[in-house]
């Protein structure tokens, strides 16, 4: 039986997860949640967090329920991915909420790890007789909000490296001038990349010899906030990432200074990453895609500031010579798919420095 009543509590928390996921590019800086209601075996409300600023997860989930079934609350179990909160943000403590409504039974997937919430939600829910479940499903919960829990517990930006690479491992021609690699398909992902993320980074010779938008266009989603790495400040002002269309940060030795979408901060060094990425957790910046050029992936790679590496190969075009790819280190293969000439390759770094 008791087999049984995991089995179900596994099938519901992955109905969480399901709605969760729901909210990706539209919550940030807050997690994802989603969260069902179960009476009997039977869903009779479900809901998840669809906006940052708007109501959470268990209040979306309680508020769907239909009038007749409103009396069957407070007989069932509710079901939900992430700790419910203690505190009052945004919106109303769901705790309270949770309590209100005389739920006697939580399954929660993970704790959160944020410093305001931090098991005082459970602490709560408990203080007032309610029955509370933790861990089901546990690590998948983690890995739904990742960036949430690195940005948490490691102080600093969940790192995304990418890049493109040709058949015999270069990433541009040797004149730093443009290659294009991966075919349209492959680059309408890469743009679904860039709408699930908080921030996109280049350096200065991507930013020179491409000029790229570092926007979100061939798919509908948010726009990253653009990150350039400009020490000596020599980028033109004509560039794309200087257009004011979208909010734009300029990390440099020389200035600081702010002018409508761009702003330039100062860094104490030519290479300071610690200090960017400092920089970009005070500004709540939870995720960042590192799209390029070689030198900046391999400063990352080699401070071991990296979380996930997604490495694009297009399997006809060879190159003969140019500028080589990044080298990982440390990396774990996860898995790769095939989109027409091109495959992607997903790596984990499992050691990842704070």
């Amino acid at each position: 039986m008791l087999i049984f009543g995991f089995m179900a509590h596994e099938k519901f928390m992955q109905r969480c997860f399901q709605l969760a996921i729901s909210g990706a590019g539209n919550v940030a800086p807050n997690p994802m949640v989603g969260a069902v209601l179960v009476h009997n075996d039977t869903i009779i409300g479900e809901g998840y967090h669809q906006y940052y600023g708007g109501p959470h997860a268990e209040v979306n989930c309680i508020n769907s329920v239909l009038p007749q079934n409103r009396t069957l609350i407070k007989q069932s179990t509710l079901y939900v991915s992430l700790e419910p909160c203690a505190h009052y943000g945004k919106t109303p403590p769901c705790a309270d909420l949770i309590i209100e409504h005389h739920i006697p039974e939580v399954i929660i997937g993970c704790r959160d790890s944020y410093a305001e919430v931090a098991g005082k939600g459970i602490e709560k829910l408990k203080g007032a007789g309610i029955s509370v479940t933790v861990g089901v499903l546990e690590n998948e919960a983690r890995a739904l909000n990742k960036r949430f829990f690195c940005y948490h517990e490691k102080k600093r930006p969940y790192i995304i490296l990418k890049w493109a690479q040709t058949a015999d491992g270069f990433i541009a021609n040797t004149d730093r001038s443009r290659l294009l690699i991966s075919n349209n398909s492959t680059n309408r992902q890469v743009h679904r990349w860039r709408s699930e993320e908080a921030a996109i980074m280049v350096g200065t010779y991507t930013a020179m010899y491409d000029n790229p938008s570092l926007t979100v266009r061939l798919v509908p989603g948010n726009n990253p906030l653009r990150i350039v790495i400009d020490n000596d400040l020599k980028l033109p002002a004509s560039l794309h990432l200087f257009n004011q269309q979208v909010k734009t940060i300029v990390f440099n030795t020389i200035k600081e200074d702010a002018s409508g979408n761009l702003q330039y901060i100062k860094t104490s060094g030519r290479h300071d990453l610690h200090s960017i990425l400092d920089t970009l957790y005070q500004m709540r910046v939870q995720s960042l895609l590192v799209e390029g050029g070689a030198g900046l992936l391999q400063s990352f790679i080699s401070n071991n500031f990296w979380d996930e590496a997604r490495v694009i190969t297009n399997n006809t075009l060879q190159a003969g010579e140019g500028i080589a790819a990044p080298v990982l280190q440390g990396e774990m293969f996860l898995h790769s798919e095939k989109i027409l000439t091109d495959t992607i390759q997903y790596f984990q770094n499992v050691n990842a420095a704070n």
